[in-house]
């Protein structure tokens, strides 16, 4: 017991007293401001699935003795339930960390994450030599910590593990660069987050060199530095197995000078929030799923024979994308545009749809235009802005009232459909009272004799 509650208190170990809350029904633990004063507290943590640690300095800690655990205590910590650790609002010197880390390969915690946590020095990495850690999802969140280039050796002390490693997360903290060592080392990575950053369009084709991230799948870069779509394009171009990716909250715009080919495997991809005031060329052409609402877009006129779902909401569209130039379509969303009726040709289309979203938009109310939405809100298919979001803008009369309540009936909208219809009738019973006179008065029907 006394190993298990080394592992925690290791960097838990904290200057001001405090306690450890453990939630039974979540199998989640929170302990705040730990001292070894509170050893009774922390031992209620390990029954937990998740373990956070919040507050505090560790440096007083850097000389704390830690011994390899004997065979029985190894058999111990490998009992425990503990799949995730959480450390938040620490000063953690690297030094004590790298003496740490390694009695994680006698546990069976699945999770590590860090958030707002500054990493002092640089530790010696040697022991980790050749250890493999149960660690397989690894997050960072705003940290402060020494750069990574210069640090190959270190990472070849931690190759055996980070080579292993599945998701990795380094989000808002002021990454200016990833070098082609790390990328080289993470062979196995299938998820890499480095969102809300510092990177911008050259520091790209350095990370993604030749070699890294071979099995890369899911790739989030939103809210960095970058700027140039086909530069971006061409720093991926070596990411054999990318299938999403995330480049929102960047401001793109296009070199017509340039071309580039996405990977092939890419099937989703996010350009939400980037600035567009057209579609962007060229498109991954297996594309599964794109986004690119909140831009300025009037129009979209592109084929892909592959989507199956596309957002444009909050944009400055008029009219509706031809669905017949997605034939694989099943979602579309169209909030908060500049739509003002829906063609009926596209309607009978959108009914087909799975997931269908128009809310928001400056609707005319006119018969057809309150006709035709109704018609695809009974079809079900409409999002859950039906009727609420759906108001009239014109005509006057209409004006702020929801489409669901205008009047649509066919006298109403169109009398010549019922004028017509009537006039016909009066015309039939005229010819067939004509017929019925000639035929009950045969004078009438006598020929002229000639004189």
């Amino acid at each position: 017991m006394k190993v298990a509650v080394l592992l925690l208190l290791g960097l838990g170990l904290l200057e001001a007293e405090g306690r450890c809350f453990f939630n039974r029904t979540e199998e989640h633990c929170m302990c705040y401001n730990l001292s070894q004063e509170d050893l009774s507290s922390i031992i209620q943590c390990l029954p937990a699935s998740v373990v956070e640690f919040w507050g505090g300095e560790l440096e007083r800690y850097i000389a704390f003795p830690i011994s390899d655990p004997d065979p029985s205590a190894i058999d111990m910590l490998h009992s425990l339930a503990i799949r995730k650790i959480i450390f938040g609002d620490l000063l953690v010197p690297e030094i004590l960390l790298a003496r740490v880390l390694k009695f994680f390969s006698y546990t069976q915690v699945q999770e590590l994450v860090f958030e707002r946590c500054v990493f002092k020095g640089r530790g010696s990495w040697v022991e980790m030599e050749g250890k493999e850690l149960p660690v397989s999802s690894l997050s960072f969140h705003n940290v402060t910590s020494a750069p990574l280039t210069g640090r190959e050796q270190d990472l070849s002390s931690l190759s055996s593990w980070l080579g292993m490693l599945q998701d990795l997360a380094v989000t808002g903290s002021r990454v200016t660069s990833l070098p082609c060592h790390v990328g080289r080392v993470l062979r196995a990575l299938r998820s890499l987050d480095v969102a809300q950053n510092s990177l911008r369009d050259e520091s790209l084709m350095p990370a993604f060199c030749k070699g890294a991230f071979p099995q890369l799948q899911v790739l989030s870069l939103q809210h960095n530095h970058l700027s140039s779509y086909h530069s971006v394009c061409r720093s991926l171009q070596l990411l054999p197995e990318l299938q999403h990716l995330d480049l929102s909250h960047n401001k793109l715009t296009a070199d017509p000078s340039s071309s580039c080919q996405w990977p092939v495997s890419l099937r989703i991809f996010n350009l939400s929030d980037t600035g567009l005031d057209e579609v962007l060329t060229p498109l991954p052409s297996s594309l599964e799923v794109l986004d690119m609402s909140c831009n300025h877009l009037r129009a979209v006129d592109i084929s892909l024979s592959s989507l199956k779902k596309l957002f444009l909401s909050q944009n400055l569209l008029q009219a509706v994308p031809s669905i017949r130039n997605y034939p694989m379509l099943d979602t579309l969303h169209l909030d908060n545009n500049s739509i003002t009726e829906l063609p009926r040709d596209e309607v009978k289309l959108l009914g087909y749809l799975q997931d269908v979203a128009a809310a928001g938009n400056p609707y005319n109310c006119s018969c057809s235009g309150a006709g035709d939405l109704q018609a695809l809100a009974a079809t079900g298919h409409l999002g859950q802005g039906w009727p609420q979001d759906y108001v009239c803008q014109s005509p006057p009369g209409y004006q702020g009232q929801l489409v669901r309540d205008v009047g649509v009936s066919v006298l109403q909208c169109d009398s010549a459909a019922v004028v017509a219809p009537v006039c016909v009738a009066l015309a039939l019973l005229a010819v067939a009272g004509a017929f019925w006179l000639l035929r009950s008065r045969p004078g009438l029907s006598r020929p002229c004799h000639r004189v």
